[in-house]
């Protein structure tokens, strides 16, 4: 039972690790995607860079929100489903 509880706590350590990676790397390519597009698009020539940031604090405030956002979630979702599901067919099959 021990060796369960030790195991289960190594795992959502390690998810939670994995959450917080996808996680930063999720935001940090909205964040230079939100750059490109201030960058690219030639309405903002010679416009000020505190503009710029708060294009660009906007739109991560929107990400923020999204549905996108709430996908991360799944690193500890569907390991846990395919846990369940492994125990359920071993043991009940």
């Amino acid at each position: 039972m021990i060796g369960l509880l030790r195991a289960g706590l190594l795992g959502f350590v390690l998810l939670t690790v994995i959450y917080l990676l996808v996680s930063v790397y999720a935001r940090s390519t909205r964040r230079e995607a939100l750059e490109k597009e201030w960058d690219t698009d030639p309405a903002n020539e010679g416009r000020l860079p505190d503009e710029r940031a708060v294009f660009i604090e906007g739109g991560m405030e929107a990400w923020r929100h999204s549905f996108r956002r709430k996908l991360i979630l799944l690193v500890y979702i569907v390991p846990l489903v395919v846990a369940a599901v492994t125990v359920y067919l071993v043991n009940y099959n």
